[in-house]
């Protein structure tokens, strides 16, 4: 865990103290203005390295756009408008463009191929099932995919062969493994298995001698804190790195001799290592590391281990990195939370780097926006807990200004930087935004991790409710106009805060949480076996601890809310049911409280066409403008909002 360090309160709010750059006035943009940036998706070098495939929302919907590496327009080269499409990039030795898509949200992935005549091929045909890609062989003759096709609980892995798209399977998984790599040699696959929301163990299976070999060090399943994250092979296949916070807070990086069993730690960063992966040539590792909410690469001999230096001129940025096939090229993808990643052609060789796409909006200069600032505050029992503040431009003690709270999903996901249309929407709009990492946010080492176990709705709300005190005393905000926001499990935490703390929040915004924990947790979709383990472990079991669920969940509790609440679903998701939120709905209007239920038929866990995403940003503004900035404390909880649709 990130340790507590003296003068960490007023550390924080000397950032209160300090405005952001001074403009003579920012300028108000809308929420179709905003939404203008771009975003680009996952990016793949072609064969030759002349060019990329990612993808861009530019047309209203994510679809795929090829890039020449030497500069030039993007051209769109897909053309869907009700399907969002995931790039997982060019195929080893030709322009063939393997990518996945579902149906509406619904999570049930195929896997696409484009042809090089345009034409595309489902390669993982079938119905009511998900096929993930999981990674290329190495020679490029094949690839290896999952599906849940012969049973709905479990993945199986299959080699799919890129000339003629023929399925072979090469494991059968009746015991809910992960899969996450084969080895160069074809001969070993390395699998995880989620023991409980502590323990993720990793196991290499020997294809030769049909072996399969616990290489989880330590004491006995289940008995200690430990999380192990299988990460890659080497290139001769006679080595495996993966991650562990074994002996530690963080997640470091060790390599382990398959033949021998000896492990040994190679890289050890103060921070986690939550992604590995080894250039195609074998002459670089590149590692991913988790600094206090932002990405940042280190690029290792893969030898020696020792860091090889590359222009990184963004200290205070997310920054993520993508190695080319052959040449010595490498794009950065850099975001400051101004704008979505913008992305950077950078040459080894010489240093130099490049802009190669830019995400700005158009009608919107970086001088308007503001970067997010992360921030570490005590809680109210004196931990340390971390967020990104965003301040609007210009704003001074004594303002008063209203304030949003955002907690994100999970449980145990983190709030990185990163560029939130929603956030400078209102931020643009003159509120103070706050993006929590409460206790049970990863990212912050294992005790932090776990300090919200069993104390959902409870420890780490008391956190949401601390962060408010902390924006006060900033002299910035206004007690009486700070409202909570969330999504998914920040969904729930909105809930939880209006129906256990019914004093604290001025309004809630709660985008698709979960309202009744033992309906919820027992309709886990079928293909949910290991994160079902996860969850349960994490919440509890809905049949075992079925009254705790209850008394942790806000619909049973609904009769105490008393502040506006608008709730966003999307019909489709697959997660958490359209009735989470309709039933909460209902109880809450039951109430005379003023409350609003807006549903997207085209939408699942996440709403990803922007024309919705423009819908609800706009509806969340309005509510809270209505309900936070421009109503009094006596007025709240007795305003109707119509007929609640």
């Amino acid at each position: 865990m990130n340790p507590l360090r003296p003068g960490l309160l007023a550390a924080a709010l000397l950032v209160f103290a300090l405005p952001a750059a001074a403009v003579s006035k920012p300028r108000q943009h809308s929420i179709e203005q905003l939404m203008a940036a771009d975003s680009f998706g996952s990016m793949s070098f072609s064969p030759d390295d002349s060019k990329i495939v990612t993808t861009s929302v530019r047309s209203g919907i994510a679809n795929l756009y090829v890039v020449p590496v030497n500069g030039g327009k993007p051209q769109q080269i897909t053309h869907s408008t009700r399907e969002t499409i995931a790039s997982i990039g060019y195929f080893p030795h030709d322009e063939r463009i393997l990518y996945s898509s579902d149906q509406g949200g619904n999570e049930l992935a195929h896997l696409y191929v484009r042809e090089l005549n345009g034409q595309v091929r489902d390669v993982t045909p079938g119905q009511k099932f998900v096929a993930r890609f999981t990674d290329w062989a190495p020679d490029g003759n094949s690839f290896y995919a999952v599906t849940n096709q012969r049973d709905p609980h479990f993945f199986d892995l299959y080699e799919i062969s890129t000339k003629d798209y023929s399925k072979h399977l090469i494991f059968k998984n009746d015991k809910g493994y992960e899969f996450a790599a084969v080895s160069p040699d074809r001969r070993y696959i390395v699998l995880s298995r989620i023991i409980d929301n502590a323990n993720i163990h990793i196991y290499v299976y020997d294809r030769k001698q049909q072996k399969m070999v616990d290489i989880t060090p330590g004491k006995a399943v289940g008995t200690e804190l430990t999380l192990h994250a299988p990460a890659a092979f080497a290139p001769n296949s006679d080595e495996l790195y993966y991650a562990s916070d074994e002996g530690g807070e963080f997640t470091h990086l060790l390599r382990r001799d398959l033949a021998t069993g000896k492990t040994e730690v190679v890289f050890k960063p103060k921070w986690s290592v939550v992604d590995v992966a080894f250039s195609k040539d074998g002459r670089y590792l590149l590692a991913t590391v988790d600094e206090d909410a932002r990405d940042r690469p280190y690029l290792l001999d893969a030898k020696t281990f020792k860091p090889v230096p590359f222009s990184d001129p963004w200290p205070s940025a997310s920054v993520s990195m993508l190695l080319a096939n052959k040449s010595p090229l490498a794009l950065l993808a850099v975001t400051d939370g101004t704008t979505p990643d913008d992305v950077y052609l950078l040459d080894l060789k010489s240093n130099s780097r490049k802009l190669l796409l830019s995400a700005q909006a158009p009608d919107v200069p970086k001088i308007d926006l503001v970067a997010g600032k992360v921030i570490h505050f005590e809680s109210y029992d004196g931990k340390d807990v971390p967020g990104i503040l965003y301040i609007p431009l210009n704003a001074k003690k004594g303002d008063k200004l209203p304030a949003v709270i955002h907690v994100h999903g999970g449980p145990g996901d983190e709030s990185r930087v990163g560029y939130h249309p929603l956030t400078q929407y209102l931020v643009n709009g003159g509120y103070v935004v706050f993006e929590i990492n409460n206790r049970g946010s990863s990212g912050y080492g294992r005790t932090f991790f776990h300090l919200d176990d069993r104390r959902h709705g409870d420890a780490d709300l008391d956190d949401v409710v601390a962060a408010k005190k902390m924006l006060v005393d900033s002299g910035f905000v206004d007690g009486d106009k700070v409202a909570i926001e969330g999504g998914s499990y920040g969904g729930y935490m909105v809930l939880a805060a209006l129906a256990f703390r019914p004093q604290a929040f001025a309004a809630g915004v709660d985008q698709y949480g979960v309202s009744n924990w033992p309906r919820m947790l027992a309709a886990t979709p079928s293909w949910w076996t290991d994160l079902r383990t996860y969850l349960f472990s994490e919440m509890g079991d809905p049949q075992k601890d079925a009254d705790y669920l209850r008394r942790i969940s806000p619909l049973f509790h609904a009769a105490a809310i008393v502040r506006p609440l608008l709730v966003l679903q999307g019909a489709n998701d697959p997660r958490v049911l359209p009735n989470e939120s309709k039933d909460i709905v209902a109880k809450v209007k039951a109430n005379g409280v003023p409350v609003r239920y807006i549903e997207f038929a085209d939408e699942g866990h996440g709403f990803r066409k922007k024309s919705n995403q423009i819908t609800a940003c706009r509806a969340i503004r309005n509510f809270l403008d209505t309900y936070v900035r421009h109503a009094s404390v006596a007025t709240k909880g007795m305003q109707p909002l119509g007929d609640g649709h």
